[in-house]
């Protein structure tokens, strides 16, 4: 049995070897000498409640955070771990994800924190339908009555509670409360409120209905583009090649990989805090402002390593050795 010190570092390493945390924070993740990275990875795909729970638990998951505007209308709402997004209109507010079961208490005080009426907000979205970013749904949408928009993929999933999910369905820990689907989303379809519209790019790959958001904000007279990138995450235990976790996933993985790589956004913004450096990011913004979140350079770096990764799992499922690449 290893110790609590040892089974962190196991975990460390195994999320930094699957993409999970951004490199600053994977540097300081080395795997334990008895283990390599392809088994971290073996040991958590075939320990999937576990690798949810050590998650919660490492990556501070339920915590709560101190709520801060980012740009324009752009406020963080979330867990330490989690991102929750108020985004404030004329005409009313729209909140993309609710992070875990529990959470949404959370945002609930975060956002009155801010000054602000969560029963302002008129519109729900999400990234996709996992436990740990629409978890918080089914709170917020009976506080505010909110309407429900998800990727027509995924509206039986959200609302049966992740019933039908692949690689989780049935796992103790993933499922939700159910939630009703107001308007199903194509491709390209817009959220408009007010002032405010959302692009959601249904780009499936890490489920079948991810959808990267993408608008623009003004921030001291000045125009940014701003992507909330879903999609291109691959979890212990997904399957591209060999026996694939769903029918034409490499495709998917492939398409949305490409589409992430054409934005050119000046500001970008994940659903997990470790995965952009949020937290360096908004240390920088007490002085910086709006400057901390420009990060162009650093969007590109994280499209080339999730395009990497993706073709090293897929090395890995075919066999194929990746010394000297």
């Amino acid at each position: 049995m290893k110790t609590k010190t040892g089974m962190k570092f196991l975990v460390l390493a195994a999320l930094a070897a699957v993409g999970w945390l951004h490199p600053a924070a994977a540097q300081q993740a080395k795997a334990p000498e008895e283990m390599t990275r392809e088994e971290l990875k073996a040991y958590m795909a075939a320990n999937p409640e576990f690798f949810l729970k050590t998650m919660r638990k490492l990556m501070k998951w339920d915590e709560p955070a101190e709520p801060v505007r980012v740009a324009g209308p752009i406020y963080f709402v979330g867990t330490k771990g989690l991102s929750s997004w108020l985004i404030r209109g004329s005409e009313g507010d729209i909140l993309l994800n609710t992070c875990m079961p529990g959470s949404g208490p959370m945002i609930e005080a975060s956002i009155r924190k801010l000054g602000f009426d969560p029963m302002n907000i008129k519109w729900l979205l999400a990234g996709h339908s996992h436990v740990d970013h629409v978890g918080g749904h089914a709170y917020i949408k009976k506080l505010a009555g909110a309407q429900v928009a998800v990727a027509a993929q995924e509206v039986s999933m959200l609302e049966t509670g992740g019933k039908g999910q692949f690689n989780y369905d049935g796992v103790p820990g993933f499922g939700w409360e159910p939630v009703k689907v107001d308007r199903v989303l194509r491709d390209g379809d817009v959220v408009k409120l007010g002032d405010l519209a959302l692009t959601g790019n249904v780009k499936p790959g890490h489920n079948v209905g991810s959808v990267t958001w993408t608008m623009q904000i003004v921030e001291g007279g000045k125009l940014y583009s701003v992507v909330f990138p879903d999609g291109a995450g691959i979890n212990p235990g997904y399957r591209i090649v060999k026996n694939p976790s769903y029918p034409g996933i490499e495709r998917d993985y492939r398409d949305t990989l490409y589409f992430l790589s054409i934005l050119k956004p000046d500001i970008y913004l994940f659903s997990h805090t470790a995965n952009f450096d949020f937290d360096a990011k908004r240390a920088r913004a007490a002085s910086e402002g709006v400057q901390a979140w420009v990060d162009p350079e650093g969007y590109r770096r994280w499209v080339a390593n999730a395009s990497a990764e993706f073709e090293a799992e897929i090395d890995a499922e075919m066999g194929v050795s990746t010394k000297g690449k």
